[in-house]
Formats: C-alpha cells, structure tokens, sequence
C-alpha cells in the first residue's frame, strides 16, 4: 500500500507540473489570468487535504494537498517571478488573502440564518467552513512570506550560484518550505490536533516534492523553453480572442489621429471626418455648425511665460471646449493656437449661443501664471446656410474670425456680426 501511495505521489506531482508549466508556458496565448486563476482555484482543497486526508508513505504520513499541490504552487510562484516580475506575484497571492477573508466574514455571517435540512445525510457545517476559512488565511499569510522569502533567497544565491539557476530554485524550495512545515503544522496542531509524527513526514514529503519539480524544472528550462518560446507568444485564435482584438482595433482608432498636446482630434482626422458629418447632418435635414476658436494674444503667453506654459495653456482650454461641447459633437486642434467644433444638429443661432458659452467659459476658468484671463475669439458658420460642404462653411467661419480679431478680440462673430464685446 505505502509503494502504491507513493506512486500516486510522484504521478500528483509530475501532472501538476505539466499542467501549471503548460499554462505559465503559454500564458502570451491564453492570457496569464488562466494560470493564475489555475494557481488561486486549488487553494481550498490544498487546505482542505492538509487538514483531513494523509496518506501512508515509507518515510511517514503526508497530505497530498500540503505536500504536492502547496509545495508545488510556491515552486509556481517562484516561475512566475524569473519569466515575470514581483508586480505579477504579488496579484495571486493578494487575491488569495482577501478571497479567504471574504470566505470567513461569509461564514461568519451565515451563522445567523436558520438553516433548513432538507436530507438526513446532508447537514449544514457552517463551522467546519469557518475553521478552514482560518486555516486558508493563515495558509495564506504563510504564502505571503514564503513567496519573499523564496525570491529574496533565490536571489542572494545569484551571488553564489549566477549560472546554476536550477540549484538555486531546489535551494530555495527547500529552505522555505521547511519554513512553511513549521509554520502551517503548528495551525494544524492548534486547530485541529494533528499530532506531532506528521510534521516529520509531511517535511520529508515536501523535500520529495522539490527534488521532483526541480528536476522536472531543469528538463522545462534547458529542453522544451527555449525550444519553444516562440510558439508559446503566438496569440490563441478563439472568440475572446476576437472580442480582444475587436475592443484593441477600435482603441487604436480611437487614438489614431489625436493631437499629441492636448488630445482631441488633429487636423488630418478633421479632414476627414468633418466632410462626413457636414454631409449626413445635411443628408438627414438638419443643420451643422463650425466654430473656430483661436486664442487671443498666445505669443504673448510663449514669450512671457514660456512654451511649456503656452503648452499648459492650450491643453486647459482643449479641456474646457471637451466639457462644454456635447457628446455629438467633435473638438480638433486646426494648428497652433486654433480649434474647430464641428457641430451637427445645430443651427446657427443655437451655435452663436454655444460659442459663446464657450468664450466666457474660457475667460473665466484658464489663467496665465500671474492670474492673467485667457480669452479666445471665435468665428461661427453654418451648412447649408453659409455652403453646404465643409471646406466652404470652414472658409467662412475663418473669414469671421479675422473680423473677431480684428474687432478687438474675447468676442464671438457670426453671420450678422458680433455676437459679444468682453
């Protein structure tokens, strides 16, 4: 029975392996969140075993769930630190301790029903749930400080070892692992009275376990990895997959054509766009309405405070035309200090109004360094009134810009004239 046992061990240990490595191997296809989630998903029965199943071995008695599954998820966690980083390793661990918690509070809070039940050979234990909740946070405390321990260890040894990679990880697993037998066998002892024998086969179990995964580390490393890197980073094709690269494509859309400065759209997707929204709003009966804002005396800013503030400048007021505009509407940077809104669905009067809610939002909020009001000047033009297609509206919108500067500035000029004199 103990040389069955003991088959059975090592056949755990060896398939656990395959299939972790399998999916840490391929985790650029699949994504690293299936290893991960494979990592976190054993954790109660890891725990579970530990408390209740041993088995019999030639060298002692053993819990699979401690020996082979724990033992082998901090061997996982240590791969995953040396082909990622310690950013990565601290999500399953953290994920795993706030999990248990929840799982104590909610028993905890089920103490408080009167359960009903509904078979003779199925009675609710919301103890036994709330002791294991227990032993899984203090599993994972543990976890916590053998997963720094065995990444600080491995690497201090580099000191010693630069090249032996392999020994370093076998040293490694077996100082925090020892480490780990103390500590979660005294949870053990003290919550459910295993009894002290068990300590020294469940150790003997966990150096069993690091002789097997840094053996079979050292064929993954030195055979298969590096023969097959480059297959494991070739994208999987499936329907998530589609759905990523669908929600990826429309984000690069989305960006393409923005304005590096300020981040609304640039003149090149202007040229392209506006036509478009001109011709359907026209297409569809309504109005559409381009505005022209050019900030009044931006030299003076540059030469007095310098581009960078220039720079802060213009980005505040992209800003406020983005919270003012509507959702419909488009903001592109036409160069330098100039903008267009192109506004679909709005006539003209309805445009002078939002022009100038525009200005005075402007003069009002974006300051110079010495609190000095930025303002703008603003010419509005309207399809079909002022020509149906974009480059002739755009033409007549600039033509009343010019009158605005020309006829001091911090005003709004539309097709009867000045609109507002600040």
């Amino acid at each position: 029975m103990e040389a069955l046992n003991l088959v059975l061990f090592v056949a755990e240990a060896i398939a656990y392996f395959v299939l972790m490595v399998t999916l840490l191997h391929f985790r650029h296809r699949l994504g690293l969140g299936v290893f991960l989630t494979a990592l976190g998903v054993m954790h109660f029965m890891e725990t579970y075993l530990a408390a209740v199943f041993y088995v019999s071995l030639p060298f002692g008695d053993v819990s699979p769930g401690s020996s082979v599954f724990f033992s082998g998820k901090l061997m996982m966690i240590l791969m995953l630190y040396l082909w990622e980083d310690a950013a990565t390793v601290r999500q399953p661990i953290y994920g795993l301790f706030l999990g248990n918690l929840l799982t104590v509070g909610i028993a905890w809070v089920l103490q408080m029903h009167q359960p009903l039940q509904l078979s003779s050979n199925h009675t609710p234990d919301v103890d036994f749930l709330k002791e294991m909740g227990w032993l899984m946070i203090w599993g994972t405390a543990l976890l916590y400080v053998d997963s720094l321990g065995i990444i600080l260890l491995y690497e201090k040894l580099g000191d010693f070892f630069r090249r032996r990679v392999v020994l370093r990880f076998m040293i490694s697993g077996f100082v925090l692992l020892t480490f780990d037998q103390v500590g979660f066998f005294a949870a053990l002892h003290y919550f459910l009275d295993v009894p002290t024998a068990v300590f020294w086969g469940g150790w003997k179990a966990k150096m069993l376990s690091v002789c097997l995964y840094g053996a079979m580390f050292a064929i993954y490393e030195y055979r298969i990895r590096r023969l097959g890197a480059d297959a494991a980073a070739r994208s999987i094709s499936d329907v998530f997959g589609d759905l990523t690269f669908r929600e990826r494509y429309n984000d690069l859309l989305e960006r393409t054509g923005r304005d590096m400065l300020t981040g609304v759209y640039d003149r090149t997707r202007m040229e392209l766009e506006a036509p478009l929204m001109l011709r359907e709003a026209l297409r569809q009966g309504l109005s559409a309405t381009v505005l022209i804002i050019d900030a009044d005396h931006f030299k003076d800013v540059n030469d007095g405070y310098g581009h960078l503030q220039g720079d802060v400048v213009l980005k505040s007021i992209a800003a406020r035309l983005g919270t003012t505009l509507r959702s419909s509407d488009r903001i592109f940077r036409f160069g330098g200090e100039e903008f267009v809104a192109v506004c679909p669905g709005t006539n003209h009067e309805e445009g002078l109004l939002l022009a100038e809610r525009l200005r005075w939002t402007i003069a009002t909020s974006v300051k110079t360094p010495d609190g000095s009001p930025v303002t703008v000047s603003i010419g509005v033009a309207t399809a079909d009134e002022d020509g149906s297609g974009f480059t002739a509206v755009l033409s007549a919108a600039d033509g009343r810009l010019y009158a605005a500067k020309k006829g001091g500035r911090n005003c709004v000029v539309g097709r009867s004239g000045l609109v507002k004199l600040g």
